[in-house]
């Protein structure tokens, strides 16, 4: 039996998932679960510019709408959800710059996290 890697939600990224469609949702939350079990969902593709795979984005379009869910496996003890949302423009798969920079900022917010919380022995 394989251990599950514990999900840590960085900012208001639960609450946004939580605002999805139910198809949506189920989608993402088998993606995570493989994520959690050291595997990739189909729907899960490496996120341009942030240098190989190690932040993943997770795509469903559903009823003509897409959805999608940005999460890193670069930290060995965690996954980190870093945000959610509802892609809005209709020209291209392109993510918007302002989702971009605050994945960024999330992604730094997890690595202050994982260092305080995993490495200096606050879990296992």
């Amino acid at each position: 039996m394989k251990i599950l890697k514990p999900i840590e939600w960085v900012g208001s990224s639960k609450s946004d998932l939580r605002e999805f469609p139910d198809e949506a949702r189920r989608v993402i939350g088998v993606a995570l679960f493989a994520a959690q079990t050291g595997g990739e969902d189909p729907n899960a593709k490496a996120l341009q510019g942030f240098g190989g795979r190690s932040v993943l984005e997770i795509v469903d379009d559903f009823a003509g709408d897409a959805y999608r869910c940005v999460y890193t496996v670069r930290f060995a003890g965690a996954i980190y959800v870093l945000h959610c949302f509802q892609k809005k423009s209709r020209r291209g798969s392109r993510t918007p710059q302002v989702d971009i920079e605050m994945i960024k900022s999330r992604l730094k917010s997890a690595e202050i996290h994982y260092r305080t919380q995993y490495l200096k022995g606050g879990k296992t």
